[in-house]
């Protein structure tokens, strides 16, 4: 039975929900979660970033999935017209973790909400919120099971890691539009029998086929690798046919993986993601916080979704335990400004890869390794590293060095000639 009280109420079991439901419920407080779908369901982000290991650790989660043997991540690898990139975390700036997953996160997210349900957290699938009502911080919340039941919990506080779901943003008004222009993904799981060819199973592989349009290659320890094309919606008009006719003539149509994809077995059939960029009016309220895709989704370009979601959900969770215990937390500074750190940091590299800005650091020659360990820093989820200048004034010094390395190579073009 759905409990009528609680002092936490979690909506949403993805990552960020069940990573504040399990550090919160470690310090002594009673968590419930209510999740609108059942599990697993699949849902896109599969490339996961070392920074979320932190809070994977902190939530009691590291050795449930390390039991599912998914596949190690030790880096990331950027092509373009036979040039390559390739970043390897263990070199990063950052002091912290040098590896991560890549996951189907249907296996996943349903391991951490199991995780949850063996700590003793009571957790309620295919329970959709319709309502909240608000008292000071102590919340009413109704809920309806798939019966068509009708219930309310009551709770001190209210953890939303309802993602795409956006389940208080949605009831109270909160969503606003990105500031990203809208763009589209075809993607599929296929069997990747040539995989050993190319000797590239431990890293995500980003593939730039047209200015703008970009395939992101992620392999999974099953033998399945996740293949997608990202970009402007107008760039997929120009092929006729169905999505899945579309997605088989851009896979030949990049040199880079036609020999090793060219007639792959799906899994699936295509699918399409859409303008999936959001952002909302605010990050907390008296009585509920925001977590994960709730607060912002960017861009899949360098998988900061569940790195997002799982760090909001570990600081937000630290922050409503200390205010369960009495203290008086000021959230825009504790909460939203570090976030929007992080978010805005992504957000400098997201908008660099989309105008070509990274391509001149990628690609240059001769790299200096210390800058190259910083930029890894980045690419590894640790935007909070304040110690690192391409996370502390990110947006100037990404253009500054990109600005240096085109003189450097007009003036070594000069000399060549």
């Amino acid at each position: 039975m759905i409990p009528s009280t609680t002092d936490v109420l979690v909506i949403g079991a993805g990552p960020a929900g069940t990573v504040a439901a399990s550090i919160i419920k470690k310090a002594g407080f009673s968590v419930t979660i209510v999740e609108k779908l059942k599990f697993p369901r699949f849902v896109i982000g599969e490339s996961l970033l070392p920074r979320c290991m932190e809070a994977l650790e902190e939530a009691g989660f590291l050795e449930a999935v390390k039991a599912k043997g998914f596949q190690e991540k030790y880096g990331a690898k950027f092509v373009k017209q036979g040039m390559i990139c390739d970043y390897s975390f263990a070199d990063q700036f950052t002091q912290g973790w040098t590896w991560t997953w890549q996951v189907t996160r249907a296996d996943f997210d349903k391991t951490l909400a199991d995780c949850c349900v063996e700590k003793d957290i009571p957790l309620f699938y295919e329970t959709t919120v319709t309502d909240i009502r608000f008292n000071g911080s102590d919340s009413i919340t109704t809920v309806e099971d798939r019966d068509g039941n009708v219930h309310t919990i009551a709770a001190k506080f209210i953890v939303d890691g309802s993602g795409y779901g956006r389940v208080i943003p949605k009831l109270f008004n909160l969503d606003r539009p990105s500031s990203l222009p809208s763009r589209k993904a075809l993607f599929a799981h296929l069997r990747d029998d040539k995989r050993q060819s190319v000797h590239e199973p431990n890293r995500i592989t980003i593939v730039t086929h047209k200015p703008g349009v970009w395939i992101w290659v992620i392999p999974f320890a099953t033998g399945i690798t996740s293949v997608g094309y990202v970009g402007d919606p107008s760039f997929f008009e120009q092929y006729p046919g169905t999505d899945t006719e579309v997605y088989d003539a851009l896979i030949e149509a990049e040199p880079y993986l036609a020999d090793r994809f060219r007639n792959a077995e799906k899994i699936f059939d295509t699918r399409l993601l859409q303008s999936w960029s959001a952002t909302t009016d605010k990050f907390y309220g008296d009585g509920f916080v925001l977590t994960g895709n709730v607060t912002e989704f960017l861009d899949p370009v360098f998988s900061s979704g569940v790195t997002l979601a799982t760090v909001s959900s570990q600081l937000a969770a630290n922050l409503v335990i200390r205010k369960l215990k009495g203290e008086t937390i000021n959230w825009e500074k504790e909460y939203t400004e570090k976030m929007m750190q992080g978010v805005n940091t992504f957000r400098t590299y997201v908008n660099s890869w989309y105008d070509g800005t990274l391509d001149t650091i990628f690609y240059a020659r001769n790299q200096d390794p210390e800058i190259k360990k910083k930029i890894c820093s980045v690419l590894a989820g640790y935007v909070w590293d304040m110690d690192n200048p391409f996370v502390s004034d990110h947006e100037k010094n990404v253009k500054k060095l990109a600005r240096t390395l085109e003189l450097r190579q007009i003036i070594e073009g000069g000399t060549e000639n």
